[in-house]
């Protein structure tokens, strides 16, 4: 038996809280899974797990042994790129969550570059809009907007961006240009659901509110994009989000002399997990594209 594969294996067990789940992150079978804790229990002579028809638990030893093993995986990581050097580049595979339409603009077309520098690291990146549990998907690290919900989360701000109202000028010609926060409560507005709808703006001292009731609201920034390039309505948004329109006049920025509150892009990490290498390389990585 191979003692560090099976801590990993077990490791991975726990996390995901079944051996299909393991299973499937390890690109293993279920029954090797299986097999492979089995053999590391027999080896310890101590059950790790509770096993039922519906689920497994890890008992207290297990517990026990889950705390150190990951401390001690993460050591042998961290100890094989001290060995190799610095410059030898990351190895292994590195589980990315990113909201699906930042990472089609920010972080896809730029990946050549991170695989250019590290060729023999592989990359897995889960789009999904919504706030994944990064524990139970295996995720090294999750690119994540906004403010934080989880104030145990372990995170470092990669970079803060500016938020606009924006609209195709085909809409404009149809609607005309709002010039101030006030007139926007005359525009068909989309609205983003996991955002609040009530837009808050500054202009040196001055401040102004406006709540939107907008027809069509969207769970996912992809299908805000959507409707802003057919020309359906205005928005709030992240720069990012309208990074390329933005910059060949496809779409333009509204109310410029108004402020909105910015929004920061964080690199979070698994809860009480040290950070591997290769998730704070692809933070470093993410962070100079952004400060460009």
């Amino acid at each position: 038996m191979d003692r560090l594969q099976a801590m990993m294996t077990f490791v991975r067990v726990v996390e995901t809280g079944s051996f299909s789940g393991a299973a499937r992150q390890l690109r293993l079978g279920q029954p090797a899974v299986s097999k492979t804790v089995a053999q590391l229990e027999d080896w310890l002579q101590v059950r790790l797990l509770t096993r039922s028809t519906h689920s497994l638990a890890p008992t207290n030893a297990g517990l026990r042994f889950y705390e150190r093993a990951r401390v001690a995986i993460r050591e042998v990581e961290e100890a094989e790129l001290e060995a190799r050097g610095a410059g030898a580049g990351l190895t292994g595979r590195l589980r990315v969550s990113a909201a699906t339409t930042f990472a089609r603009l920010m972080v896809v077309p730029r990946l050549p570059e991170f695989l250019a520098q590290h060729p023999s690291l592989d990359i897995d990146i889960l789009l999904d809009d919504r706030v994944i549990d990064v524990v139970a998907e295996g995720i090294d690290i999750a690119l994540r907007m906004g403010t934080l919900s989880d104030s145990t989360a372990v995170a470092r701000k990669l970079a803060t961006g500016a938020r606009s109202v924006v609209a195709t000028p085909a809409y404009l010609v149809r609607t005309g240009t709002p010039r101030t926060p006030a007139d926007l409560v005359n525009h068909h507005a989309l609205v983003y659901s996991q955002l609040d709808d009530t837009w808050a703006f500054r202009r040196g001292e001055e401040m102004a509110s406006v709540t939107i009731r907008g027809r069509i609201r969207l769970s996912a920034a992809e299908g805000i994009r959507a409707g802003v390039l057919a020309d359906m309505g205005l928005t709030v948004t992240s720069d990012w989000m309208f990074a390329p329109e933005l910059a060949s006049g496809a779409v333009q920025r509204l109310l410029p002399e108004w402020m909105l509150p910015t929004i920061d892009l964080w690199a979070v990490y698994p809860s009480g997990r040290l950070a591997s290498a290769k998730a704070r390389a692809f933070a470093d990585f993410m962070g100079n594209i952004l400060a460009e």
